[in-house]
């Protein structure tokens, strides 16, 4: 520990202290809010929007510097132009990349769920992370909704407030592309309704049901299969009086099912084949589930796509799947599992498991296994994979807080202080802060200063990239809008003199530059 971390010990000691001596204070407002939860929904949706608003001066809009931001940006874009897919490009060697086709079309590999809140983003507000915060907003409010049906009014705005300190201003799902809001959005509307059903709910919770599911399934596929089986462990007790309720949600993921072939069939050209899984026999990546074969390219590869698949091989290793392995990753993969609780919660989670004397907790505790267990075939692990059942993180939580609070109601009101303490103090540092991408995924400083420069330029642009040999490959420079020749800069790969030549005269009235982002600065010149 150095003189910044006593510095900071000692500033979230005084906040700590700061909210116990204001507690008597607060807590005759909480618990008259908690009964209104109108205002409560409100609250929880427009507090991360206006925490992060708060902090723009300091940390302006993300920008994407990540493959995966760039391919979903391309979906949004797509859909802007009221389509599923784009044409390929008669020059479509230039514009290669990760984690887009070229053939038969130009497309993102990814479903079209974030890019539909992007783009709504993007046309309503002009930004496509507009789309970003309003999925943000939309966790929170839902969260706590999701709560108010597994505990009292008061636990369910604290973990409300949970939420919204946990994935809002600060979280990465808030500042990148990458999504992971959505999806734990549409999760806290399936096991919202959930237990509103099971207690004789109405049409509405029928229609949240399918409408959770749905747009799961527009997100995330793969885990939808997943969140379809925890349904079914709280449906299938009492199966009967929920027939016409579960008939009703089916009618709402119709919709979704009919987006989700129509994309594969604009994209791949085949109604069943999903572009992912295309991308997988194109390129070899993404990196196939553990209990299926290594997948080989079937085109040629750059450089950078050739070292990117053999980096997703590396992910699995050598040695075949076992049961052994399979296990030893999962036990490892619980160390991600913290990004779902706020440290000062570590304490209490040992005693959720003393909620599981209720069946419903039980419940609860085996849909967070068949997560764990499903995405644990993912040779790599990433957060959102887990998104749908962020809201039950949150749940065990609250129920982890309510037995500390049973035992001690002074130990459980200062942990949830700890936590808003926790989140201050990082807020304040944040809000003090001099470095505008401390909050990025990526330091994305030097695409930024290479977009003003051809900003600054007048006229359309065409920018050959040149990579030097000993270049990053997750470096990637190369992406391009969806309708590539209507771009004010078009973005391609430099395949040399003979070949570059072709392109120039495709874009004849555009200005030409060179490219060298392995320079540092990076370099922009004349072509």
């Amino acid at each position: 520990m150095g003189t910044s971390d006593l510095i900071e010990l000692a500033l979230a000691a005084l906040l700590l202290a700061f909210s116990l001596a204001w507690r008597p204070y607060l807590e005759p407002y909480a618990a008259s809010l908690a009964q209104k939860p109108r205002w409560c929904i409100l609250l929880m949706f427009a507090l991360p929007i206006i925490l992060r608003l708060i902090l723009l001066p300091r940390h302006p809009a993300p920008v994407p510097d990540i493959y995966d931001e760039f391919s979903h940006l391309l979906v949004a874009d797509t859909l802007r132009h009221f389509r599923l897919a784009n044409p390929a490009h008669p020059f479509r060697q230039f514009f290669e990349t990760f984690f887009v086709l070229q053939e038969p079309t130009y497309s993102s590999i990814y479903p079209a769920g974030l890019g539909m809140a992007l783009v709504f983003g993007w046309t309503i507000f002009g930004t496509p992370w507009a789309g970003v915060i309003l999925s943000v907003a939309a966790l929170g409010a839902l969260c706590y909704w999701m709560l108010r049906a597994w505990t009292t009014p008061g636990w369910a705005l604290a973990g409300g407030f949970l939420a919204v300190m946990e994935f809002g201003p600060l979280n990465q799902w808030m500042n990148s592309y990458w999504g992971g809001a959505l999806p734990a959005a549409a999760g806290c509307l399936v096991f919202g309704a959930l237990p509103r059903l099971r207690r004789g709910g109405r049409l509405r919770d029928a229609l949240l049901l399918g409408a959770g599911l749905a747009i799961h399934l527009l997100t995330r596929p793969y885990e939808s299969i997943f969140l379809l089986l925890s349904v079914s462990i709280f449906l299938l007790p009492e199966w009967k009086p929920l027939i016409r309720p579960v008939l009703v949600a089916s009618v709402v993921v119709v919709p979704a099912i009919g987006i989700t072939l129509l994309q594969n069939r604009q994209v791949t050209g085949s109604w069943t084949t999903l572009p992912y899984a295309l991308s997988q026999y194109q390129y070899g990546v993404p990196a196939a589930l553990t209990f299926q074969a290594d997948p080989e390219p079937h085109r040629q590869l750059t450089r950078e796509q050739e070292l990117d698949y053999k980096m997703q091989l590396s992910f699995r290793g050598e040695q075949v799947e076992t049961i052994t392995s399979y296990l030893a990753r999962l036990l490892y993969r619980i160390r991600y599992y913290r990004f779902f609780f706020m440290p000062p919660l570590y304490v209490v989670l040992p005693l959720s498991l003393i909620a599981m004397r209720e069946p419903r907790f039980v419940r609860v505790f085996l849909c967070l296994l068949i997560f764990a267990l499903g995405v644990n075939f993912f040779p790599a692990f990433q957060y959102h994979y887990m998104a749908g059942v962020t809201c039950l993180f949150v749940l065990v939580s609250i129920a982890g807080l309510q037995q500390l609070s049973r035992l001690n109601a002074l130990a459980a009101r200062v942990v949830f202080l700890l936590c808003i303490a926790h989140f201050t103090l990082e807020y304040g540092l944040h809000l003090c802060s001099s470095d505008p991408w401390s909050l990025a995924l990526r330091n994305p400083e030097r695409r930024v200063l290479v977009n003003r420069k051809l900003a600054q330029a007048a006229g359309k642009q065409l920018v050959f990239v040149r990579y030097w040999p000993r270049h990053i490959f997750q470096d990637e420079w190369v992406y391009n809008a969806a309708d590539i020749d209507s771009a004010r800069v078009v973005w391609a790969r430099d395949l040399g003199a003979e070949e570059n030549e072709k392109l120039r005269k495709y874009y004849p009235d555009r200005a030409v530059w060179l490219l060298e982002p392995d320079a540092r600065p990076p370099k922009l010149s004349p072509y």
